[in-house]
């Protein structure tokens, strides 16, 4: 949620902001809903402090009849001003829910993911002397991807993954955990790319899978419902998390932290899920977008004059993990309509995909500044001891079944066996992976 300050000092900013990320908000009218709120709100206060004033002068006595009349009275006042303040309350939260975080002025605007901008285009596209194949068809061949079993089992989207695959995947999972904990690499990727950030590691986590569903919505990321799962009976008020960072951003709600001199980060790993309502063609073929999914993510607390560079060694992380594994890929700066409802920026990387000729989405970058913890309530002292809200940033390290997808097809041999990146050799002990099968 933005600070309401915001939109009472700067109404025709918060509309134009909300019209270029592609949302349908009146801020005349919230603004008219917000000033009656405090209109209300200074009248409960009023006969709040008629109440105390009563009750302190009745003190040392026995209280007149005109005094318990009086006090009466003013009960009855204040019940009147309640039943009117409490319904206004909630109109405005519900408004105020609606409206988008304020994206950063250097974001470019946009009407659709189409117009964002390719940053920076990094590696050689492989070159074949044979027609490449999908990771797909490579999966089946090898038997590393099963999702005619998975389907009987589970239904569609879902797959086994076994064998070298699975190998492949926890390589990735374990040698990404090494280097972000490492102080050093963070250090020196850091004064590299000129960021000024900490160089405390990464906190390596297993967070709950499961979330309720006021910690989602404080998240700002339950809607569209239609994505989620929502499991068990109502009352038990649980959703599937559609990725780590969903439960890990709520991690310290309602709390004070100590982010003043570094911020807090954390790496989290869970399986995740989500409907992909809408996918269809080439989307559904292999691991790219399957209702079960391994990620492992990255997301940290910050003060708000750290938020910005979180954001960008995040995406510095990202960068060089993907040219250590030496993928071609590309980098997009999101556009306002694409970044999201609570993000004030963020960015993509897209690994390119022989099979079909083009870059597909393999990471992404989030900074919400404190959007979302002034709703969950997260904040810190600053220097000075004033109370301040934390800064979230979330960002991919590894959407581990599609860049698993990517190596197989960027690594793949005519014979059908697939080349081992060199720096997940030593996590799998091998230099190719699959015998020839063609």
């Amino acid at each position: 949620m933005i600070d309401v300050q915001i939109l009472r000092d700067n109404p025709e900013k918060v509309q134009q902001n909300a019209r270029v990320k592609g949302y349908k908000i009146d801020v005349k009218e919230i603004v008219k809903l917000d000033k009656k709120h405090r209109e209300l709100l200074q009248q409960v206060e009023a006969v709040r402090e008629e109440r105390n004033t009563h009750a302190a002068s009745m003190k040392g006595g026995k209280p007149t009849d005109e005094q318990i009349n009086r006090g009466k009275e003013i009960k009855e006042k204040l019940a009147d001003v309640e039943s009117k303040l409490a319904p206004i309350e909630e109109e405005l939260s519900q408004h105020l829910k609606l409206i988008p975080n304020i994206a950063l002025d250097f974001v470019p605007v946009g009407e659709s993911e189409d117009d964002n901008k390719v940053a920076e285009t990094i590696g050689d596209k492989p070159e074949f002397s044979f027609t490449p194949r999908s990771h797909a068809e490579l999966g089946e061949a090898h038997d590393w991807i099963d999702k005619e079993r998975a389907a009987k089992v589970a239904g569609s989207r879902f797959a086994y993954i076994k064998g070298e695959l699975a190998e492949l995947q926890f390589a990735l999972i374990n040698w990404a955990r090494e280097l972000i904990a490492s102080e050093e690499y963070l250090r020196e990727l850091a004064e590299r790319e000129g960021i000024k950030a900490a160089s405390n590691p990464f906190v390596f986590t297993l967070p709950p899978a499961l979330i309720r569903t006021d910690m989602f919505d404080a998240m700002d990321r339950l809607e569209p419902r239609d994505d989620r799962y929502q499991v068990g009976a109502e009352e038990d008020d649980l959703w599937l998390q559609g990725s780590a960072e969903h439960t890990l951003g709520a991690m310290y709600a309602g709390e004070i932290t100590d982010v003043a001199e570094k911020p807090i980060r954390l790496v989290g790993y869970l399986t995740s899920f989500r409907r992909e309502a809408g996918t269809y063609g080439k989307d559904t073929e292999g691991i790219i977008r399957m209702h079960q999914f391994n990620k492992l993510e990255m997301v940290s607390f910050s003060s708000r004059e750290q938020g910005l560079d979180e954001h960008k060694l995040m995406v510095a992380i990202q960068k060089d993990l993907v040219q250590r594994l030496g993928l071609p890929f590309q980098v997009l700066e999101k556009c306002t309509a694409d970044i999201g409802k609570p993000n004030a920026s963020g960015w993509d990387i897209e690994v390119w995909f022989p099979s079909q000729e083009k870059y597909r989405e393999t990471h992404t970058a989030d900074y919400m500044t404190d959007f979302q913890a002034r709703r969950l309530n997260t904040r810190y002292r600053d220097a000075e001891g004033n109370m301040q809200l934390v800064h979230n940033n979330d960002a991919t390290v590894f959407a581990v079944d599609r860049l698993s997808g990517a190596i197989l097809e960027n690594y793949q041999q005519e014979d059908g066996s697939v080349l081992v990146p060199k720096v997940l050799r030593p996590f799998m002990n091998k230099e190719v992976m699959g015998e020839s099968r063609y």
